[in-house]
């Protein structure tokens, strides 16, 4: 269910784009509240020069303007679940927006309850935003599309917590094929050298193939997926649906020594994190939203990388990128 909301930029220079770019800045990597230098859950992601923001703790907004990301160009956020951990930083945000003029519409993807929070905050301090938020309800449990474009998809992904919570799959969709120019023959037009690209052959009016699309094109670039699982238990249920993403977030707010803990609070251990990845076959792992009670991070790596070799801690101003 989507339903919109009607109200009647933010200048980088540094931030750098790249046209084939699949890039995850850590914003936050904290628990439920902010520790030792580490701020409530939020990550940028850039996929194709196409900015969306997951989760909005406490701070995000100074995270965003700290490491030089461009605000004005964030046109979808997506929240997990309704703990304020992951989203008391979002009016702040939006207020930026507005007052650097932003007029473009905003997607926001949350389970019921979001959007009351938001009118209510605007209606006691009688304030209005230029622009147009449409809210995106997200369905407890289900698996599916909620976001697409023609370069990508973002599928929900059912998780194990206290409150309805989400997980998102960032897939790029199959990539066009690639013209090989060396053996281009210089009588084709553009809407020949077009089809190509979506491998068909060249055919004359007749339908007779006048060249293989495979002797003038290279394989398409790969297309690469990214999976963000919040806050949830061990679940094995979601293993197929992330299987062999490339690069997967996934909670450790606890060490094995704390099992007892992470099973009451209904989250995950870095060893269970790292299962999860291990059975889904993924690329590479990264871990966060960790408990204030660790000071020092490296033990929560140590006991993931004893399961999951590939393992890597999503720390503040750290940016992954996935190759093509």
């Amino acid at each position: 269910m989507t339903l919109t909301l009607n109200f009647s930029t933010f200048n980088t220079t540094s931030f750098c784009f790249r046209t084939v770019s699949f890039n995850i800045t850590i914003l936050g990597s904290s628990g439920a509240v902010p520790a030792y230098g580490r701020f409530p859950s939020s990550q940028l992601i850039e996929i194709q020069n196409k900015f969306f923001l997951v989760d909005c703790g406490e701070g995000t907004q100074m995270q965003l303007m700290l490491h030089n990301c461009p605000i004005h160009r964030v046109n979808h956020i997506f929240i997990s679940h309704l703990h304020g951990d992951h989203y008391l930083g979002l009016m702040g945000l939006l207020f930026t927006m507005h007052l650097n003029h932003r007029e473009s519409d905003l997607n926001l993807y949350s389970h019921y309850g979001l959007d009351e929070i938001i009118i209510t905050q605007l209606k006691h301090s009688n304030s209005s935003l230029r622009f147009k938020i449409i809210f995106h309800h997200l369905n407890p449990g289900v698996h599916e599309i909620i976001h697409e474009d023609k370069s990508l998809t973002v599928e929900s992904i059912p998780l194990k917590h206290k409150l309805d919570c989400t997980g998102f799959l960032f897939r790029e969709k199959i990539k066009p094929r690639r013209i090989n120019k060396e053996s281009l023959p210089p009588e084709l037009s553009l809407q020949q050298i077009a089809a190509l690209k979506t491998g068909a052959d060249v055919t004359d009016d007749s339908g007779n193939i006048i060249y293989k699309n495979t002797d003038l094109t290279y394989v398409p670039r790969k297309s690469r997926s990214y999976a963000y699982c919040s806050d949830t238990a061990f679940n094995p249920d979601m293993v197929t649906i992330i299987r062999q993403v490339d690069m997967l977030y996934h909670e450790a707010t606890f060490m094995e020594r704390e099992k007892d803990k992470a099973i009451e609070t209904l989250h995950s251990t870095a060893a269970e994190a790292a299962t999860i990845a291990k059975q889904a076959g993924i690329g590479k792992l990264l871990i966060g939203h960790f408990s204030a009670r660790y000071k020092e991070l490296g033990p929560l790596l140590e006991e993931a990388r004893a399961v999951f070799d590939n393992t890597h801690l999503a720390c503040e101003g750290n940016t992954f990128t996935l190759d093509e």
